[in-house]
């Protein structure tokens, strides 16, 4: 070290000391010069509401066909209704919507495929796959036209880049629906928002159905130091040239990207969750550069190890207790516990139906529940004293609960 540079470094010690000791009295200063009436309302209470509200309400302004199966709705805010902007969100984040769907009120989680720059100029966009007796996507498909009011929560989810955390190059892992979140961040860094690369591998099971793929190839071309692309198909012809064929495993991701170094972002099914997970460990990654969107609400729990056999074909009784009224009513084994409360039209709240979020945290007072092993988001003490998330709960034998305070009975 130079002289000049240790004095540098002594002389900034010192001044950063000095402002220490200075602080109590700059502060007292403040304090007599602040106005004696007290203000109406608190700045970072304003901030804090208008990005965290407790819901928005939103009117759908566009309806476009993405693919055969899927299509992207765009959000604005419902200014009658009385949102009068969109809250901001970092990309990869979701939005739970609220619905009435026959009479039940349910939520579904779905990510935000714009970016947060989209958000700034008024609008959301999300895209949503019909699924096949899809209870909540053949309610959309039928009713979600332009000017159709819509509520949803304020943007959820943990699966954003972070400079304190991730590394500037990110690889996204995506099957089919689950390229949405990604989108969002590939645009955010393509325009200059993040600042990182990110090398997107998207699985997919029909051409069909690839979603934003001749978006991604002109990000790619015009960005090719910020976005690439990798396509992997695991139909039996495949027409596309370029692109990878089979499932997405661990071969492909070591050629892709660097298991050594990168950060590492999935989303998709479940299965995919579990298999592209271990192929990333077995690569050496460590899970601190590992990041999931919310695991999803499971469909078949029989197939994880540890679900007691027969539950699955099997009708349990569950009394509740909500607003003052106790009534009784059935689940069946191979469906969560919010299910059924749902179509029992109850509305416990609830947001990412994966058991992350803590919206639906209810009191078990009897009988057993099955929680599955990547969705048990309880903190220890809630596990301990017999709290239970009904997303992500199974009943196992009858059950007694007693709902939140902010659970409603629907008629």
């Amino acid at each position: 070290m130079t002289a000049k540079q240790l004095k540098i470094k002594v002389k900034g010690t010192l001044r950063d000391l000095l402002a220490f000791k200075n602080l109590a009295k700059k502060r007292m200063q403040r304090f007599r010069k602040a106005p004696a009436t007290r203000y109406s309302s608190l700045h970072v209470n304003d901030l804090a509401a208008r990005l965290h509200p407790a819901s928005q309400n939103l009117v759908i302004k566009e309806v476009r066909d993405e693919t055969k199966s899927s299509r992207t709705f765009t959000l604005a805010a419902d200014r009658e209704a009385g949102t009068g902007e969109i809250a901001y969100f970092q990309a990869g984040q979701y939005l739970s919507i609220r619905e009435t769907v026959e009479g039940c009120a349910i939520t579904r989680p779905y990510s935000i495929a714009s970016s947060p720059a989209d958000a700034l100029n008024g609008f959301y966009e999300i895209t949503i796959r019909k699924t096949d007796k899809g209870f909540f996507t053949g309610h959309v498909w039928e009713h979600w036209k332009v000017g159709r009011k819509v509520v949803a929560s304020a943007p959820m989810g943990q699966m954003f880049y972070s400079p304190l955390r991730d590394s500037r190059r990110i690889v996204a892992v995506a099957g089919g629906s689950g390229i949405t979140p990604f989108r969002a961040m590939a645009r955010e860094i393509c325009a200059g928002g993040i600042d990182a690369s990110l090398r997107l591998i998207y699985g997919c099971s029909d051409e069909g159905d690839i979603m934003f793929i001749d978006e991604f190839r002109e990000m790619a071309k015009a960005h090719p130091d910020r976005f690439s692309f990798v396509l992997v198909m695991s139909c039996d012809e495949v027409t596309l040239e370029g692109c990878e064929k089979g499932f997405i495993t661990g071969d492909i991701i070591a050629r892709h990207s660097d298991p050594g170094s990168d950060s590492y972002f999935l989303c998709g099914p479940d299965l995919m969750y579990d298999f592209v997970t271990r192929e990333l460990v077995s690569l050496g990654v460590p899970l601190r550069r590992l990041r999931r969107e919310a695991y999803g609400e499971i469909k078949n729990p029989s197939r994880f190890t540890g679900y007691p056999s027969g539950a699955e074909g099997k009708t349990y009784s569950i009394v509740v207790h909500g607003r003052g009224k106790t009534e009784t009513i059935t689940a069946r084994g191979d469906e969560s516990v919010l299910v059924a409360l749902e179509r029992a039209r109850y509305a416990p709240p609830s947001a990412c139906r994966s058991g992350e979020c803590q919206f639906c945290r209810t009191l078990l007072l009897k009988g057993d529940v099955w929680v599955g092993p990547e969705s048990d988001g309880r903190r220890e003490a809630d596990r301990r004293n017999g709290y239970i998330h009904p997303c992500a709960s199974f009943p196992v034998s009858d059950l007694e609960l007693e709902l939140p305070t902010a659970g409603t009975r629907e008629g």
